[in-house]
């Protein structure tokens, strides 16, 4: 693209006559970013006579160069053919193109001036054994080797090596705006600025990942389309990271991921969902979760997997999904929620000793983070719901009021069966609230209050719901029962606050 848009300005200049062909070289370079490896390449691709072109291609060179300790310069290497058309390919390929397949001296090539990247380092970059990965720290992990080796298999060599040669392509741009002895935060912004600016990696429409969530998840996905889930761009985040040399955090709020710089008092959030717009950490704190799960480099493949495993159970294909959570778990050892996943799975997929078992092994590994517990599978063990409840419950919405009325209806179906089943009463409330039925929510989640009081998010959707329609006595009610389960826990979030405020704006004084 690069080069088809410069031979275009230049064409578009007045016609060419000999005498004046070194101006408008000239001008035409003096136009270029002079921190754009793919402008300065493409360039000097079209003009290498010119001193013009000489100049981008000594401008390029010097950039790659500048963080490097040894200095690369293929003309003074003898034996060394260099071939500028495969860095032109991997640095301007727009999302609709096919992606790149590198021969082995291509692959050299780059590998040859990418050799300084941090990640080279790790001793998970040299290492084409799955199971020795599996074994090695979290620290030697080289993320982006482990999931392309997961996904195509060490019999693919070629095409692991070209998706990470993308990778260090985009490295060595990101390293080019930065100076020689650059700082953390200059290198957070840098990448920041390719990621979601330069490249213009984006959050795919809500139709195009609630199909298939893992094509916007697996990394060689993510790349090849620009398009990735708060997953799958925090993997393409943290694989430039580990190139550049930067240390994040990685967090999980329940149903999300987003990464966090923190040094010295420092705390920058990176919300790959929101073109790395800095969030506060106490807005990811709900009405359950006192606190937020951190992972290492290593659980992020396990991460990637479960992504892969939601897919298939929304397709219903159980196998696939426990074989993703049979690969996950060799990343997550001991995880809660992916213990409570693969129970689920074995339930459906008929093997119901096996989820039993996992289900009753929760009982005794609850997930830290949260205030109340998952109830499905106590409400499983004690006869409170089937297979066919479970299911329900899980079952996807799209947009479409259709789509929720299947959902509720199904859920309807399993409560005249099982009355008790908490989980299927609060999901009813759920379709309500999408259907914009306030007044039918509000009775669902009173039959949940009925059921069991202890969970604060009940609570607190019955107060906030109350207030709206004006039953003050009712919104105070809930929220005092929400902060005594608050209190217990030494929980006070934003949301509690922000509820408090708008009764005192709105509940007449005297019922105060």
């Amino acid at each position: 693209m690069i080069v088809r848009f410069l031979t275009a300005i230049f064409f578009l200049v007045t016609p060419l006559i000999a005498s004046d062909y070194s101006e408008k070289v000239d001008v035409l370079y003096n136009s270029l970013d002079p921190a754009s490896l793919s402008e300065l390449f493409a360039f000097y691709n079209l003009y290498p006579e010119t001193p013009a072109g000489e100049k981008a291609y000594q401008k390029a060179w010097g950039l790659i160069n500048l963080h490097r300790n040894i200095v690369v310069e293929p003309r003074k290497m003898q034996g060394f053919a260099f071939d500028i058309k495969p860095i032109i390919a991997l640095v301007t390929r727009e999302s609709y193109e096919d992606s790149v397949l590198l021969s082995e001296k291509e692959l050299e090539t780059i590998e040859l001036l990418t050799s300084h990247l941090k990640n080279r380092q790790l001793k998970g970059f040299n290492n084409w054994s799955t199971d020795e990965i599996i074994a090695m720290p979290s620290d030697d992990v080289d993320l982006a080797r482990t999931i392309f080796l997961f996904q195509f298999g060490k019999e693919d060599p070629l095409k692991v090596r070209s998706y990470e040669a993308y990778l260090d392509m985009m490295a060595i741009q990101i390293l080019a705006r930065l100076p020689k002895n650059y700082t953390e935060l200059q290198a957070l912004d840098a990448i920041s600025s390719f990621i979601f600016h330069e490249m213009r990696y984006r959050f795919p429409p809500h139709s195009m990942w609630t199909e298939d969530v893992d094509l916007y998840t697996f990394l060689p996905s993510v790349l090849d389309s620009r398009h990735g889930v708060c997953l799958g761009v925090s993997i393409l985040y943290l694989t430039l990271s580990q190139r550049i040399g930067l240390p994040l955090e990685i967090i999980t709020p329940p149903g999300h991921i987003y990464l966090s710089y923190q040094k010295d008092g420092t705390e920058i959030n990176i919300e790959t969902t929101a073109r790395g717009l800095n969030i506060p950490t106490e807005q990811y704190l709900g009405i359950n979760n006192k606190t937020l799960k951190r992972h290492q480099i290593k659980n992020v493949v396990g991460l990637n997997f479960m992504n892969a495993a939601a897919t298939a159970w929304h397709h219903c294909d159980y196998k696939l999904a426990l074989s993703f959570y049979q690969k996950a778990a060799h990343f997550l050892p001991d995880y809660p929620i992916l213990t409570m996943f693969t129970a689920y799975n074995h339930l459906l997929s008929g093997n119901l000793k096996e989820g039993k078992a996992l289900l009753q092994k929760m009982k005794t590994h609850p997930v830290a983070e949260s205030l109340y517990q998952d109830t499905i599978a106590e409400d499983y063990l004690l006869g409170n719901v089937n297979i066919v409840g479970i299911k329900a419950v899980f079952e996807e919405v799209n947009e479409t009021r259709e789509s929720i009325l299947e959902k509720q209806a199904l859920i309807q179906k399993t409560l005249s069966i099982y009355p008790k089943f908490r989980e299927g009463v609060f999901h009813l409330a759920v379709t309500w609230l999408q259907l914009g039925r306030n007044k039918e929510a509000i009775e669902a989640l009173k039959r949940y209050h009925a059921l069991d009081p202890t969970n604060p998010t009940v609570e607190y959707y019955l107060s906030a719901l109350s207030l709206q329609r004006w039953s003050y006595a009712d919104s105070i009610k809930h929220l005092n029962f929400c902060k005594l389960i608050m209190k217990k826990h030494d929980h006070n979030p934003k949301l509690i606050l922000s509820l408090e405020k708008d009764l005192r704006r709105s509940v007449p004084t005297h019922l105060l």
